[in-house]
């Protein structure tokens, strides 16, 4: 007798606990119903406007907190190469107008995660790298760095481009 009623609460207790299961699968159900995620809508900079729209391109665009900046290369304002010949130089220059991209954005090189370089001359990239330590002082993003036959103009000898993911607020440090 007592075999059959422990047969049977275990019988009732495996039926409630399937029960509650189910109950609490609807309950998730209902709450991915109710969320909805707003479709951030992507933010284009140019950062030299009559440059990219002659070559049809946007320097860089943000959706949500990710950043997606093309190729940086040593030029002016009027798409003109720069520091032609120098490798340094023009790397020092593609770096200071994705700085001028990020600060846009209100972002640093910290919140880089990705940086892919392409050159003309890997030899002398890797003799002049160091100068990245001034820009990614706290850590380095993944990347790519590929040494490439030639890029958009003969004079060019270096691009780099970023993928950028900002988080949000910065809390200073500094008692300004």
């Amino acid at each position: 007798m007592y075999r059959l009623g422990g047969i049977i609460l275990v019988v009732i207790l495996s039926i409630t606990l399937q029960n509650c299961g189910e109950d609490e699968k609807k309950e998730v159900k209902e709450i991915e119903k109710i969320v909805e995620i707003a479709a951030a809508e992507p933010e284009y900079f140019l950062l030299r406007p009559e440059v990219e729209k002659a070559y049809g391109y946007s320097h860089a665009v943000k959706i949500g907190n990710n950043i997606k900046v093309s190729g940086a290369v040593s030029m002016d304002d009027g798409g003109n190469p720069t520091a032609m010949g120098d490798l340094e130089q023009q790397m020092k220059n593609c770096y200071a107008d994705l700085e001028e991209i990020l600060t846009h954005f209100g972002c640093t090189f910290d919140d880089v995660v990705v940086e892919n370089i392409f050159t003309t001359d890997m030899k002398k990239m890797l003799e002049v790298a160091a100068y990245r330590n001034e820009l990614y002082k706290n850590h380095y993003p993944t990347g790519t760095w590929v040494e490439v036959k030639g890029l958009a103009l003969p004079e060019f000898m270096i691009e780099i481009e970023l993928e950028v993911h900002h988080s949000g607020e910065r809390v200073s440090l500094r008692d300004d």
